[in-house]
């Protein structure tokens, strides 16, 4: 891995070196990490749409080099897939991709994946050492949002249920109930929020790491930090409602017959339907107390 690490850093630290020449100063890359349900999708739609006005700005939102399954959400997912799987080679045509698109105004480039704090667990030594190279190669930035422990853990295990199935991952696509998945570590490490800020701290340095309160529109926090804001921004809807419980209960029940990811998929737009329609059978909480005890013990919070 040592080789591979060093490639990368030679190969950036080249197409680097003309920009910082000619910009005097090191590139921005700001890091957007999540959480898990707290309006990554709305932000992202956001900030594809604003292209044209982020590139005026010298703000790079990259285009994927992947094709995605939402063109209206151009999530940067390969960034913590890359990572996941040590795959150096893949996480470096990525960048090399991004720097095609830097142009003599952009100081700043954005990259937004929930992923990178949703997988975060997973990556291996040799992933984070790459992470750190980051930080070498440019003026790295990491935000991310936390919610309430509360409503971030049920609405995360909501999606879990909601999920295709992923071969190694006892959560996606499972019929398990709350307390039961609450047993799983992988999931209830996400409550781990400080955790998650201290291991990018030693990465990418204490100052870098920009922990923040979610307070409902995570679109109007970034683009007032991005000097974007203007007097008639309005709120950003989401684009990604969460299940009630009465739709997580079918959605247990199909999950149990091991429905293939495919056939799931086709379900999924019956499911959203029957949501809406569901909304004022299904308002109860999915946490019982002694589970809410639990998550509260759990839950290592960040001070803001």
């Amino acid at each position: 891995m040592g080789n591979s690490t060093n490639h990368f850093t030679q190969e950036l630290t080249e197409l680097l070196q003309p920009i910082e020449q000619q910009r005097a100063l090191k590139l921005k890359l700001i890091l957007h990490a999540g959480t898990p349900k707290t309006g990554t999708t709305s932000l992202q739609t956001y900030l594809n749409r604003k292209q044209g006005k982020l590139r005026r700005k010298g703000l790079l939102f990259p285009h994927n080099t992947q094709k995605i399954t939402n063109p209206f959400a151009p999530k940067h997912q390969w960034f913590e897939k890359n990572l996941v799987t040590a795959h150096t080679l893949h996480f470096l045509e990525n960048f090399k991709n991004i720097l095609s698109q830097v142009d003599m105004a952009t100081h700043t480039i954005l990259l937004s994946s929930e992923g990178i704090y949703n997988y975060w667990w997973d990556f291996p030594d040799e992933s984070k050492a790459l992470l750190a190279e980051l930080s070498t190669l440019f003026d790295t930035e990491i935000w991310v949002w936390f919610r309430d422990p509360l409503e971030f853990i049920e609405s995360y295990y909501k999606q879990c249920i909601r999920n295709p199935k992923i071969e190694g991952n006892q959560c996606y696509g499972s019929n398990l109930s709350f307390a039961e998945m609450l047993d799983i570590h992988w999931f209830s490490q996400h409550l781990n929020y400080q955790g998650f800020v201290t291991d990018c701290q030693a990465l990418f340095g204490e100052s870098s790491v920009l922990a923040l309160e979610y307070k409902g529109d995570v679109v109007q926090s970034v683009i007032e930090k991005l000097g974007l804001a203007t007097p008639h921004d309005n709120p950003t809807p989401r684009q990604n409602n969460s299940l009630n419980s009465a739709s997580v209960a079918l959605l247990r029940t199909i999950n149990q017959f091991a429905v293939k990811n495919k056939d799931k998929d086709l379900l999924m737009p019956h499911i959203k339907a029957m949501n809406e329609i569901l909304q004022s059978y299904g308002k109860n909480t999915l946490i019982d107390e002694e589970s809410r005890k639990r998550v509260l013990k759990l839950v290592r919070p960040v001070a803001f």
